[in-house]
Parts: C-alpha cells; structure tokens; sequence
C-alpha cells in the first residue's frame, strides 16, 4: 500500500503545481503520479460497501455513519498523522525537538511575568505553571491545526470521494505526539529541580488527557467544517483561545480567585462552565499536588463531550456534501 509520507500532500499540506504549466514537466508527472497513489490509498481504506439509508439518512444514522467512517478509515488516519510530523519535523532547523523546547520556553516567560514583574510567591511555580501551559499547547495546537485540516485538502477533496471527517480527527490526533513529547521536559523539571514532587499520581495523567481529548475532538471537527465557508474563523478563535486561557486557572490557582468569584457571580458562572478549570485542577492534582484528579467533574466532562461529539458528526456530516463545491 503507498504512504502518504512520500507525497506532496503530506509534505505540503495541498497538492502543488499544475502539471501542465510550462517549464516544469518533470514536475507535473510527478504531481500526477501522487494525486493518482493518494486516491489509491484512500481508495484501498473505502468500506466495501457504503450504507444506503431509504429517504435519506436521519441523525442517528448520520452520527452512526460517521463513528464507523473515523473507525474503517483509521489506517488512513495513521498515514495523515505520519505525513504531518514528518513535515513539522522537516520545516524547522531542531525539527522535532521544538515540541520540547516551546512548553519550556512558554514556561519561562510566565514565570518572569508573575514571580519576577508581579512578584507573587507560589512554590514550584515552573512547575506550576507547567501543568497548565503543556495540555493547554496540546489543545491550542490540536484546535488550529484541525481548523485548516479540510480546507488545506481542498484539491484531493475534488478529485477524490472519502470521508473527510478524518481530516480533523487526524488533526486532534496527531496532537497526542506532542503532548507525549512535552511529558519529558516535565518529568524532567520534576526529577531535577522538584523530586519531593514526584508522586505515584503521575500515573493518572493520560486519564485526565483522555478526557480533554473527547472535549477537543467535537471542537475540532465543527471548526474544520465551519472553516471551509467562513475562512476568518482562524483569526477569530486564536483571539477567543487567548482569553480563554486568562480566563482559566492556568497562570493562577482557583483558590487564588476564590475573593473575586465570591464578589463576581459572573465569574463563578465562568470558571464552573470552562471545562479547561477542571482540567488544569485534575492535571495540578496529579503532576504538582500528589492528589487524585477530580473525578466526578472529569466524569462529567466525559459525558458532555460524548453528547458534543455526537452533535459535532452530525454537523459535519450535514455539511460535507458541500465541501467539495465551495472548496
């Protein structure tokens, strides 16, 4: 079977070059023999027979349809996820190891900011703060990433029929490599600098981050499909994911804000409703504190983003019969 890694749709995002443009010849047999392996791979990962629904399909049909299209095209997925980190790793001079180096770099502007410029005192602030900036890149990337993840497909998605639902959910997935990545510099400022913090409760961070991985994939997956018919929706979220963060307890505890969300019910109404207060608290419990998560908050969570998810399939798949003519 061919490999995405080895095509320009890997490497560039969308398929470049016009074969027919003068001057280029070699390049235009080659922009045709990838087009033609990329509508192959996708073709050998089709179902072999696709669902007819008598009078169209209903919602529950439609979210059906499309968990059993993210399942049978996992193959196709795992060729996507592969084509990206190859290209992420080969636009950079240290290529991976920035996945290392950002959550630290971010880690040591907000520790000047706040212990330094602002002079407030909270132990192990590093690693404070840590816990909060690594699954908050890991949701930030994962979601801009999947914003652009249909439009940046938008000639295969012409010349090639397949569920394009995978396109986002590989975006989100692919984002679990650098969250992993970033757990080195992590449990390597615990080691070094923080051992008293070491506890067995680290053991429960992949619980807390499958959680925040069902809340990213319905958002991922509405903002993938919004973006093909209004393209400003990236300018537009990276300012909404900027207030976001100040409004959640990344940079500060919540029983820091505890004096302001008693005088500010709007506040209160705030943190209770951002999922990203029980995520940053359970990842605090578990990496800083040596206490388990908040279990009935991330249960909760848990449920909403199902019933998120849901809702986000249907969304999509009520869409994607017209990506093909705006694109």
């Amino acid at each position: 079977m061919p490999s995405l890694i080895d095509l320009s749709f890997a490497a560039n995002g969308t398929p470049g070059g016009n074969p027919e443009r003068p001057g280029a010849p070699s390049q235009g047999r080659d922009q045709s023999r990838e087009d033609a392996n990329v509508g192959a791979t996708m073709e050998r990962t089709q179902p072999r027979e696709a669902t007819v629904w008598p009078g169209g399909p209903g919602a529950i049909d439609q979210i059906v349809e499309g968990l059993r299209e993210i399942w049978s095209r996992r193959l196709l997925t795992r060729y996507l996820i592969q084509a990206e980190l190859t290209k992420k790793g080969a636009d950079t001079l240290l290529g991976n190891v920035w996945w290392v180096l950002d959550p630290l770099l971010q880690m040591a502007v907000y520790v000047i900011l706040v212990t330094i410029i602002f002079q407030r005192s909270i132990e192990a602030y590093p690693l404070f703060i840590f816990s909060a900036i690594l699954p908050w890149k890991w949701f930030s990337s994962s979601i801009n990433d999947a914003i652009t993840s249909v439009t940046a497909r938008d000639r295969i998605i012409k010349q090639v029929k397949f569920p394009k639902i995978v396109l986002p959910v590989a975006a989100v997935t692919g984002g679990i490599v650098s969250f992993a990545f970033g757990l080195v510099p992590l449990l390597g400022l615990i080691l070094l600098f923080y051992p008293h913090h070491l506890s067995p409760t680290l053991l429960l961070t992949p619980a807390v981050a499958v959680v925040q991985f069902a809340f990213t994939l319905p958002v991922a997956i509405v903002l993938g499909a919004v973006n093909v018919f209004y393209r400003d929706i990236g300018n537009v979220v990276r300012h909404g994911l900027r207030l976001w963060f100040y409004l959640s307890p990344a940079l500060y505890g919540v029983d820091q804000v505890a004096h302001l969300t008693d005088r500010h019910r709007i506040l209160a109404w705030i943190f209770a409703a951002n999922p990203f207060t029980t995520f940053f608290e359970s990842y605090r419990n578990v990496i800083y504190s040596g206490v388990p998560p908040l279990w009935p908050e991330l249960g909760a969570w848990l449920f909403v983003s199902l019933i998120l998810l849901g809702m986000a399939i249907l969304f999509f798949k009520r869409l994607e019969p017209s990506f093909a003519k705006v694109l």
